[in-house]
């Protein structure tokens, strides 16, 4: 695909990005770390490197997409030349909450705290996403009738051919092939996480849960998810925080009691710490009752 100039629409409610598309043919764009208020969709045709992402480290080798949540922390490093395109849309253009039973991307691409962000590409799946972008970005430059309605449709098919390409890769079965008891333990984790990160926030916690010892979990979530069990626990708690703020109309104090947190102050400063952002500015730059409208 040639390099184009950046196409973007704009919100004209509120003058805020709503979808914009464009080419990068190094990391200068990426050379710092990007909290976006937006989703962030990036398809690496060609390069190597590193990327930074919450609290683990990546190699970038080749053909490769990645896909970022609103105030997902990232940073790209690359040494030779890293080329492809970007794709942006704010939730006020796409809510994927809203619309999972049509595309479900939300825990496959995006809000995943157990698998990287990550998906690696075959050169016939970048053609494939190539074609759809190629459709976006004429679209983009044909102001007529229903653009937004047109453009939301081919998001849709770009996000559903990525969400089947993430799941038939599933990295997880690679490592239930191994004949230990690991796999099972790690699957447990998942599960007991699920079902109690609003009420259980310590490691210590899972330990006692999973009947194993804390030094032991801790090295089996080091390393098969390539991070503490600390920051996954955090990492969700903060999306489970990111999606009551953009849904509902709910007191930051009554997300903060469903979420295990008796002091509002406390769990402001612990989304603060995690998010790099407060819950009021999330709310005002990402949206607002957006379930409720």
């Amino acid at each position: 695909m040639q390099t184009q100039k950046p196409l973007t629409l704009v919100d004209p409610k509120n003058g805020n990005l709503a979808f914009k598309i464009f080419s990068f043919e190094d990391d200068s764009h990426f050379d710092h770390v990007q909290r976006n208020n937006y989703y962030s969709i990036i398809l690496v045709s060609a390069g190597s490197g590193k990327l930074k992402a919450d609290f683990s480290t990546y190699e970038l080798n080749g053909a490769t997409l990645m896909c970022f949540a609103p105030y997902q922390p990232f940073m790209i490093s690359s040494k030779d030349n890293l080329n492809g395109i970007i794709l942006n849309f704010h939730p006020d253009f796409f809510c994927i909450h809203q619309h999972h039973k049509e595309v479900a991307c939300n825990g496959v691409l995006f809000n995943n705290i157990y698998q990287p962000p990550l998906i690696t590409l075959t050169e016939k799946d970048i053609a494939s996403f190539y074609r759809i972008i190629e459709q976006m970005q004429a679209e983009m430059q044909n102001n007529e009738l229903a653009q937004y309605e047109l453009l939301i449709s081919y998001l849709k098919i770009f996000l559903i051919t990525a969400s089947r390409l993430r799941i038939n890769q599933n990295p997880d079965i690679e490592n239930d092939m191994i004949i230990t008891k690991e796999p099972f333990v790690l699957q447990n984790l998942k599960d007991a996480i699920e079902e109690n990160f609003k009420t259980k926030h310590s490691p210590a916690e899972y330990a006692d849960l999973l009947n194993i010892s804390a030094k032991a979990l801790a090295k089996i979530t080091r390393n098969h998810f390539n991070k503490t069990l600390t920051n996954m626990i955090a990492e969700r708690i903060v999306i489970e925080a990111k999606r009551e703020l953009y849904l509902t109309s709910k007191p930051v104090k009554s997300i903060a009691y469903e979420l295990g947190f008796n002091d509002e102050f406390y769990f402001s400063r612990f989304f603060k710490n995690n998010a790099e952002v407060s819950p009021q500015l999330y709310r005002d730059t990402v949206g607002f009752a957006r379930g409720e409208a």
